[in-house]
């Protein structure tokens, strides 16, 4: 029996969603063009775009419609700094890699200051107060971490920005359905969301860029989106993204329970069998679904592979970083590179059983006491 553990990296498409959206194909003009057809298709859009806006207390106009969340976290980032000659602009030390090599592809446009986190994987707003500056124009924060699944202090950071000419743009791909997401309870300018992480399709995703806030786009060719992003959309993907959406905030609290508990099933069983490990980050200001787990026995590689061989699926980290070597950039600025060789991320979901989460820990189990019999 397979048992997939890396939901963080990507979630099934929910078949009763892609069910549903295919009676959309009939609708397939093109939004832009005039005609009759056109105009269903336009309406199709609009109505989709409606509802995305509703689930995180957004207007329709603020929704910007992206190919996933790396386009959208490039779009809020290139489309601020652009603007501006060498602003300065404030990160953290943890973000995920659409984010930090963004950043570091603009050091040569911008001032880029990255915060340091603490052991517990999230920042210290001092440090943030102490790092603005009179130029500083963008900060930009994982809301949840896609490794530690640890929640950033967002509340305290907007209300420090709250009376700046700074804007906030917050990465919540890893937040929808598991964190309250109100980009004006947040304090959000700009906000990244990705279909693929809530058991929609992969390939789109929104920007939720808030009114008045100028852009400038990253595609030209058209006038599509208000002219922040060209390029004819995708009205069938948009629609499953609604339709996602929809799903996760009506099973939110449910799904998040179950997740809780399967989290909290696992950490007891590895205590049980006595396996020696300790949580990276902060247990208290985490999401349910992700955990990430310092195994100091065994090498992150050799243990994905001992797991792979039976069908158990996890992750060293990031699903955008699995084809390197490197340690992970979040653990080692969490704690150095030796832990993060030594790391790994187990993600849940409402689908996983309590027999899933037993067998994972008892494969477990064998892999520590074949790894300790020939030591």
């Amino acid at each position: 029996m397979a048992i997939y553990l890396d939901y963080a990296a990507s979630t099934p498409f929910d078949r009763d969603i892609l069910s549903a959206v295919f009676e959309s194909t009939d609708t397939y003009g093109n939004p832009s063009s005039t005609h009759k057809l056109g105009k269903e298709a336009k309406s199709m859009l609009e109505t989709n775009r409606a509802k995305i806006a509703k689930y995180i207390n957004a207007s329709p106009q603020e929704i910007i419609i992206t190919s996933g969340a790396t386009e959208a976290n490039n779009l809020a980032i290139k489309g601020i700094v652009n603007q501006h000659d060498r602003p300065h602009v404030i990160t953290t030390n943890v973000e995920h890699s659409s984010v930090k090599s963004t950043y570091e592809l603009l050091e040569s446009q911008c001032d880029v200051t990255y915060l340091q986190v603490k052991k517990n994987g999230r920042i210290d707003v001092e440090d943030l107060k102490h790092a603005l500056r009179e130029d500083t124009v963008l900060v930009s924060i994982i809301l949840v971490n896609n490794e530690t699944g640890v929640i950033q202090p967002v509340y305290e950071i907007a209300e420090v920005l709250k009376d700046r000419d700074t804007l906030l743009h917050l990465d919540a791909v890893q937040s929808f359905g598991h964190v309250d997401v109100d980009v004006e309870a947040l304090g959000a300018d700009l906000l990244s969301l990705s279909a693929h992480k809530i058991y929609g399709p992969k390939g789109v995703g929104i920007l939720y860029c808030k009114k008045n806030t100028k852009l400038n786009s990253l595609i030209t060719g058209g006038l599509h989106e208000a002219g922040r992003r060209a390029g004819t959309e995708n009205n069938m993907w948009t629609g499953a993204m609604a339709l996602a959406m929809e799903k996760v905030v009506e099973n939110k609290t449910e799904r998040n329970i179950k997740e809780m508990q399967l989290k909290e099933l696992f950490l007891n069983e590895l205590q049980v069998n006595a396996i020696p490990f300790d949580v990276n980050g902060d247990v208290n200001h985490a999401s349910p679904h992700i955990l990430n787990v310092y195994f100091p026995w065994v090498d992150v590689q050799v243990l994905l592979t001992a797991l792979d061989l039976r069908d158990v699926y996890i992750s060293g980290g990031s699903a955008c970083n699995s084809g390197s070597v490197k340690p992970s950039h979040v653990i080692t600025a969490m704690y150095d590179d030796a832990r993060a060789s030594h790391s790994v991320r187990f993600s849940f979901s409402y689908l996983n059983t309590e027999e899933e989460i037993k067998e994972t820990v008892e494969v477990l189990k064998n892999i520590y006491e074949s790894l300790k019999a020939t030591a």
